[in-house]
């Protein structure tokens, strides 16, 4: 699915080409975005989970190729206090190499956060980067959430945020128009709960091995 042309809606006026979202990947696209993550994370594996319903989502540039990429991951997310969130994260958010550092990253996840906000089926948006990525991130509306760990991995097998050697900040965002844990849609009040519920707590993430953190 097309989700903007050359520019538009995205503040960023200088940067060429279109946003798409795609629950499956054309062949060719799907090689371009498995060549970028090699490069960005060599030794890792390509594609998701799909328990997690993946969603592609590309910034093409003017010529139709792969300037930026990430997927879009799903999971409900039960809480200690007995609440389900229909949480979304961001995952191998990459930009090829040789357009770095014209914004097409920042766009591209301006334009992610955007498709989560306009979703009914997401209650949120959680995910972590390493530290120094925040205000990349921040520039693109998400937040920081203070003293939250993702516990990612499963039960047996946890990876979470906090762990000796990980630099990670988890982010948020926390749309106004889906439901909270309780089924209410009352706006901003729904998004402060919803803000308030995942502050300062171990969130019990467990997306599973391949995804781990998503």
């Amino acid at each position: 699915m097309r989700i903007e042309g050359s520019g538009e809606g995205s503040g960023q006026g200088a940067v060429e080409g279109s946003i798409e979202e795609y629950e499956a990947l054309p062949s060719g696209l799907a090689e371009q975005v498995a060549a970028l993550e090699a490069q960005a994370w060599p030794g890792s594996s390509p594609g998701h989970d799909p328990a997690l319903a993946p969603r592609a989502v590309l910034l093409l540039d003017a010529g139709g190729r792969v300037a930026a990429s990430l997927a879009l991951l799903h999971k409900p997310v039960r809480l200690a206090d007995g609440r389900t969130y229909r949480a979304a994260g961001l995952s191998g958010v990459v930009t090829r190499a040789d357009v770095r550092g014209r914004g097409y990253g920042g766009r591209l996840v301006a334009a992610a956060r955007a498709l989560l906000a306009a979703d009914p089926g997401v209650d949120l948006a959680l995910f972590s980067c390493d530290r120094e990525l925040v205000p990349f991130y921040e520039a693109a509306g998400f937040e920081v959430l203070p003293g939250t760990v993702l516990v990612g991995g499963t039960p047996a097998d946890p990876l979470a945020t906090d762990a000796p050697g990980l630099d990670k900040t988890v982010l948020g965002a926390f749309p106004t128009g889906a439901a909270d844990g309780e089924g209410r849609t009352d706006g901003e009040g729904r998004a402060d709960r919803v803000r308030a519920a995942f502050t300062g707590i171990r969130v019990p993430l467990y997306p599973g091995t391949i995804d781990r953190l998503w």
